[in-house]
């Protein structure tokens, strides 16, 4: 008992090690996610949950809520990190089991006999440059745009506005692509089958949206 006590926190420990650097060697890392027993699946579930955390709060900082949070009176710039933890948390749950279970949906469809765990695993993972940029990037936009950054007007538009902006959509980006590559490693897929996946993941989030803005 001893001894497997001692293995299972050994696994987590390495885990901690091991999911960050999937923004550096992303195969190696989701191909861990193939073993899908409950020891393995339990080692890797909080630094995942963690990294899941984090793409949440740097999401919703980046939305037009947050980006005129001061313009109401009654919000002080204190409150924006405790509300962003909360809607973060919020939007990562959210993401974490709704997106999780699309991912699911879209691989079993495909042909995939993976679990709906796995399938969060491997988004949670894909999440890491998400998760990167409140650690990075968002603590040098704020230093730069201060309070202005959380209201209309103010130093936060034009070209330097414009170019962190195309940042974050870059991080985007690589997470999209770490999902790519997270669908064919864990599956053994071609690159067609695991982009028709992320497709399909996507095709709903995507109708809402769209349902949304008509």
């Amino acid at each position: 008992m001893v001894t497997d006590t001692a293995a299972a926190s050994a696994l987590e420990r390495t885990w901690w090690l091991r999911a960050p650097a999937v923004l550096v060697a992303p195969r190696a890392v989701f191909a861990s996610l193939r073993d899908d027993t409950d020891d393995a699946a339990e080692a890797r579930q909080e630094p995942l949950v963690a990294i899941a955390a984090l793409a949440g709060i740097a999401t919703v900082l980046a939305s037009p809520t947050f980006r005129r949070m001061l313009n109401d009176g009654s919000v002080s710039l204190v409150l924006v990190p405790v509300l962003a933890f909360l809607a973060g948390s919020l939007y990562a749950a959210t993401a974490w089991w709704l997106g999780g279970g699309l991912l699911h949906g879209a691989v079993r469809r495909l042909g995939s006999e993976g679990s709906w765990r796995r399938a969060r695993h491997t988004l949670a993972l894909a999440a890491a440059p998400l998760a990167l940029a409140l650690l990075t990037f968002w603590p040098i936009r704020i230093a730069v745009y201060g309070e202005d950054l959380f209201r209309t007007g103010g130093d936060d538009y034009g070209r330097g506005d414009a170019i962190f902006g195309g940042v974050f959509l870059g991080l985007v980006a690589w997470s999209v692509l770490l999902l790519l590559v997270g669908v064919r490693t864990v599956h053994g897929w071609t690159w067609g089958r695991a982009v028709a996946a992320v497709a399909l993941t996507a095709a709903f989030p995507a109708l809402i949206v769209a349902a949304t803005m008509l």
